[in-house]
This record gives C-alpha cells, structure tokens and sequence, in this order.
C-alpha cells in the first residue's frame, strides 16, 4: 500500500476496480488490515476523497490551508495530525504545491521539513510523497530509477514508451525484483496502452511480458499484477 499516495484520481479508481476483482474485498478493506495509525487514515481518506486534479487553484484557500497547516504542526506542541491528513487528501496537486510555496514565503520552512519534523514512520512517508507528487511528479516516478524519467505527460511518447519497456525489463533482470518500478509501469498504464507494451515487450525481448512477471513474482503480488496485464499474449 506504500505506494497508493500521489496516484492521480484515476488511476486510483483503475486500482481499486482490479483489486475488488481479484480479491472480492474492496481496497479500503485491504488497508484496513493491513495500515495502522495514522498512515491508515490517510490512505483511507486519500483512496476515497474525490479530488480536483486541474491546474487552477484558489490563492485565498492556499494561504488558510498554509495557516492551518502551521498551527497544526510548527506553532502547537505536539502536531494535530487530523489537519495534515485532511489537506493533503483532499487537495489537488496544483493546490499542495501552491499551498508548500505560501508557507515557505509565510513562515521560511518547506512543508518537507515540516512534516520530518512533525511526524514518523510510514505516516512521514506517505505524506512526503502526496508533497513529492504534487510538486514535481516526473522526479516521484523516477526516483528509483534516475536514468528514466517515468511520468504520463511526457510530450515526446515514443521516447515514453520505450523508456517504458526499457523500466519493465530491468525491473525484472538480475538478482531480485524491482517491485516499485514494476507496479508503477503496470498500474499507471493498464487502461492506456498496455496492449501496444505487451506487443513491442515481445518482440524486444523474446518473451511475453507476462511469463516475465509470472517467473519473477510470487503469491498474490503475481496474481495481482496478471490481473492487470490480462491475457498473455
């Protein structure tokens, strides 16, 4: 579940479509027994509030989100965690990095500075990458990959796509699995254009994108990702 904050809405929704499918429980189901705390909160909240992902963003909304967000960590003993957890769920991304700028330029600290020194754990983690996402998304997706750049809205789709395939192979070579990159390829592109991966995986590589994750996956991680991909061809 570590890797559900910074999903865009749609995706999301992808996401929970296959997993109910595959597991006959819905995905707040799955988070719930598995997260705890605060970090289940969030990812609860974050994985069930509708959220508007345009560019436009509100400036009078910015600045009492920044408020808010300072009286609940930085200016308080202790940090009211229900604050962070509200804003950063219920934002749109524009909103998070607008709001991450008015609080630097209101109180001289960066929400990600912040949140290291208000919270811990997974709830430090998930929070940190809803703010990565929301300023820089490009970065959030190539971060275990820094000589690929894995983000949607590339302009130039044939350097995306092989990008893409080159992601899926390394993922998969070698001792051991990149998980993180595997899944990300996967989930992000299951409804876009997997089929036209499946073809050219093939074709690159001698063999079916789905003989590759069934041989380097386990349990119902693998039964999981198969679900995505759909038949193997």
């Amino acid at each position: 579940m570590h890797d559900l904050p910074g999903r865009d809405a749609i995706i999301i929704q992808v996401l929970k479509q296959h997993y109910h499918a595959k597991f006959g429980i819905h995905l707040e189901q799955g988070i719930e027994s598995c997260a705890s705390g605060d970090h289940k909160k969030l990812l609860l909240a974050y994985a069930s509030m509708p959220r508007y992902e345009g560019r436009e963003v509100d400036r009078e909304m910015v600045v009492k989100d920044a408020k808010a967000l300072y009286k609940a960590g930085e200016k308080k003993w202790g940090t009211d965690e229900k604050t962070f957890i509200s804003i950063f769920s219920e934002r749109s991304a524009a909103h998070l990095a607008a709001v991450d700028s008015a609080y630097h330029d209101m109180y001289g600290n960066s929400l990600k500075k912040v949140i290291k020194k208000e919270t811990s754990g997974l709830f430090l983690h998930a929070l940190k990458t809803i703010l990565l996402c929301s300023a820089n998304p490009a970065e959030y997706f190539a971060k275990d990959l820094p000589d690929v750049i894995i983000y949607l809205e590339l302009t130039d789709k044939s350097y995306l796509f092989t990008k893409k395939l080159q992601v899926l192979h390394k993922a998969m070579k070698g001792m051991g699995t990149n998980d993180t990159a595997l899944i990300r390829v996967i989930v992000t592109r299951t409804e876009i254009d997997m089929q036209y991966i499946k073809a050219e995986y093939l074709k690159r590589y001698r063999k079916t994108l789905n003989d590759a994750v069934h041989s380097e996956t386990s349990g119902h991680y693998r039964a999981f990702l198969l679900a995505l991909l759909g038949p193997n061809q």
